[in-house]
């Protein structure tokens, strides 16, 4: 028996696209506000209300109303800005070159299923109604993933140029406290998250509607056609985060090495000519490359539901309501990290640096707990009290609560692997002062402790996700697994928000060191900086659990439209794929790994050359050319990146075009089981590294006290094992999640050819 849920039609056709704009206007008001600090000197005014006198007082003592100062953040903060706007338009034109190739790959192997016939064809799941033409198909599948791909590259343009249009402001405001710059910076990763968690939900809510009109009752071909806004929301991801990664290491490998380890200068001091390409790398790798990472997570999570719904009871009974459960929860989300933004900004102050932390997971926790409520109000509202589920060639019975539990495990599975990320990446526990410690006897030993950490840290996020999947597949089939990871994804705005305020202040510390600040001010900006790291690694923690649902529910989508019953190990086939899917994540880090050294090798002896060919630059006196390192770094990224994206978007093609559906299932499976692990363990040994240096350098405890200052062996040994880690956290980990998951959009969106053409090479025999 299936009943119509409480929320009419015309309900869910105003919540969705108005939680969306709620979303956008929201986040245009933070900019507002983060604009509201000027980067111009400005007088105090007298007698300013309570404190006005005070604060000019304070302002005196720490040369606030310093012109130079404020004109030297200006510049710097324009050279950045310039310099990642520029690598992002030449990576966006070769980005561009491939898009084409790949929309016209999409229509000819779409279009050829049923020989490009324009009549009618009778539909898949349901042999008594007739489905639009499969050329049709092609062609909408075609338009979506251009609009995926735009949209993609669009979150990451707006996430970099918000995030260089902040971090002066951010340095500007430390000079007033730790409370103010935490400001500036958490609102500008809001910003960030808001406008595209919003902007994806919008595209895709109107995406759908526009193509309603055409389809009309045929919802089969309609979800079908709507998976390619994921495949072009994630192959843009994929440039993005390799090229990305690749700009921002081999800057900062090459930073680090001749500068601090060589010349014993600070981190980001000016005259080192690559902390120009270091601060920019910043902004295209972890914001821009994250940014389109997560919202490729975000469509292709939806997409994998809405495909499983469509041919399940929502789909046959075309209700609307249920139908668009996925989106509703993505709006509900939107709300649900508005108030928790709140929390951060406006309900509790951060007075001092050992608020900043504690701030940050209050978010993370803040959020899951309302979105918790949220989840089990949408799925009263939105859903049927009974229903059926597609279940590979069945219908299953499934109630609206076992909906929501699916959700939930999701959710909470994701704040259980952000805080084990936490707990093996933060300087305040156990694991990095272990690791910190080892740096007394040299680099061997900290390189040894940190890949023990990252193998180590594998075990509980797993443990998380295995259970996620088990209990979303009892009660819900596959369509359970893609909500799970729409509700790991739920909190993206909070999540996203979080995870740019890292760059942001790291940028911040990088201009007070360059301008020349008072010490003050780099340890605030320092505090902020150490804060942003440990969550940059729950952030990545976040999109790689998600990409493994993500990936599983893509698999099961696939499984189904490709019409396999099941996938059997035991058969030669498919064992060959599994063994095969498993190698390719080590070839492509090896791919992304090299790349970074090269890029940095290059990079070391431009540094060198500098520092030993331009007279007074050790000094002081003479300026150091920032524009040959930009270059080196934007040359090398952009021809780098080439090779490892064409392994990930190949490989389906090529599988499935030779040796059919079966092989290619075993070559997801593989891929998804050995990519996650490789993936964690990277991200969490670099982060280790990196706040092992971190902690080494602040010395707060008596313990740091006793390895450091900077310059002394131990923190030399810290600084190689954060070398070594750079390309692991920055480059490779976080680009395999994107490797998983295209690889099953990709087979999902060409699974109609692969069924009618593909096998060619045991078809031979």
């Amino acid at each position: 028996m299936v009943t119509s849920p409480i929320l009419s039609e015309l309900g869910t056709e105003i919540l969705i696209p108005i939680c969306a704009v709620i979303g956008i206007i929201f986040s245009l008001f933070q900019w507002y506000l983060v604009s509201q600090v000027k980067l111009t000197v400005e007088k105090p005014a007298a007698g300013d209300g309570k404190n006005g006198f005070t604060e000019a007082l304070i302002e005196e003592e720490e040369g606030v109303n310093d012109h130079a100062v404020v004109q030297k953040c200006a510049e710097i903060q324009n050279a950045i800005s310039e310099g990642a706007t520029s690598f992002l338009f030449t990576e966006y034109q070769y980005v561009g070159i491939f898009m084409v190739i790949f929309a016209v790959l999409i229509f000819v192997f779409l279009g050829s299923v049923e020989g490009f016939s324009t009549s009618s064809k009778i539909c898949t799941y349901d042999a008594t109604r007739m489905c639009k033409p499969a050329l049709m198909t092609a062609v909408f599948s075609t338009v979506s993933f251009l609009l995926g791909a735009i949209t993609s590259v669009v979150s990451g343009f707006l996430g970099m140029k918000i995030a260089t249009y902040a971090n002066a402001r951010t340095t500007l405001e430390a000079r007033k406290g730790v409370s103010k710059a935490f400001i500036v910076a958490f609102r500008s990763g809001a910003v960030m998250g808001f406008l595209l968690a919003a902007n994806g939900l919008l595209v895709l809510y109107i995406t759908i509607n526009l193509f309603k009109i055409y389809y009309g009752d045929d919802w089969e071909g309609l979800f079908e056609s709507i998976t390619g806004y994921g495949l072009g929301g994630s192959s843009m991801a994929l440039f993005g985060r390799v090229g990305g990664g690749i700009y921002t290491k081999a800057a900062d490998v090459g930073a680090d090495l001749v500068g601090k380890v060589e010349r014993n200068i600070p981190e980001d001091d000016p005259r080192n000519p690559a902390v120009i390409a270091d601060n920019v790398g910043d902004n295209v790798g972890d914001i821009a490359g994250m940014g389109s990472d997560l919202f490729g997570s975000y469509a292709e999570s939806s997409c994998a539901a809405l495909v499983v719904a469509s041919i399940s009871s929502f789909g046959n009974t075309h209700d609307f309501t249920s139908m668009m459960y996925p989106l509703t929860v993505s709006s509900v989300g939107i709300l649900v990290c508005l108030i928790t933004t709140l929390f951060a900004t406006d309900f509790f102050e951060v007075k001092t640096v050992e608020q900043i932390e504690p701030s940050l997971k209050n978010q993370l926790i803040i959020s899951t707990v309302l979105m918790t409520i949220g989840i089990a109000i949408v799925s009263w509202i939105a859903l049927p009290s009974s229903f059926t589920i597609f279940n590979f060639g069945a219908q299953k019975v499934v109630k609206n609560w076992q909906l929501f539990l699916c959700v939930g495990v999701g959710l909470w599975a994701g704040l259980i692997i952000g805080f084990v990320t936490e707990y093996y990446t933060s300087n305040a526990y156990s694991p990095v002062q272990d690791v910190a410690d080892s740096c007394r006897t040299g680099a061997a030993t900290n390189v040894i402790f940190g890949l023990a950490l990252g193998y180590k840290s594998v075990i509980i996020p797993i443990f998380a996700i295995a259970i996620s999947i088990f209990v979303s597949f009892s009660f819900a089939a596959m369509y359970g697994v893609a909500v799970a990871a729409l509700g790991m994804l739920s909190t993206i705005a909070t999540g996203l928000a979080i995870d740019a305020y890292g760059p942001i202040s790291d940028n911040a510390g990088g201009i007070a060191e360059m301008a020349g600040m008072s010490h003050r001010i780099r340890e605030r900006t320092d505090a902020l900086d150490a804060a942003g790291n440990t969550t940059a690694a729950i952030g990545k923690g976040f999109a790689i659990g998600s990409a493994a649902l993500v990936s599983l529910a893509l698999f099961g989508a696939f499984v189904s439209r490709a019409e396999i019953t099941t996938v059997d190990v035991l058969t030669p086939k498919v064992f060959i794929g599994l063994l095969v899917g498993a190698m390719l994540p080590y070839w492509f880090s090896a791919m992304t790994m090299k790349s970074v050294g090269k890029a940095a090798l290059k990079m070391v002896e431009e540094v060198r050359r500098q520092f030993n060919t331009i007279p007074g630059l050790m000094e002081g006196t003479a300026k150091p050319d920032y524009a040959t390192c930009v270059k080196i770094s934007t040359d090398a990224s952009i021809k780098e990146m080439i090779p490892p994206g064409a392994l990930v978007m190949l490989t389906p093609l090529i599988v499935g075009i030779l040796f059919g559906v079966e092989t290619l299932s075993g070559v997801l499976a593989g891929s998804l089981v050995s990519g996650v692990q490789i993936a964690i363990s990277a991200s969490n040994t670099g982060g280790a590294w990196d706040n092992a240096k971190k902690y080494i350098e602040a010395g707060v405890s008596e313990h740091a006290k006793s390895l450091g200052p900077k310059g002394s062996d131990p923190h030399k040994a810290a600084v190689i094992g954060d070398t070594v880690g750079d390309p692991l956290k920055d480059t490779s980990g976080p680009s395999l999640n994107i490797l998983i998951k295209l690889m099953a959009v990709e087979s999902l969106v060409f699974a109609p050819f692969f069924a009618t053409h593909g096998g060619l090479l045991f078809k031979l025999f």
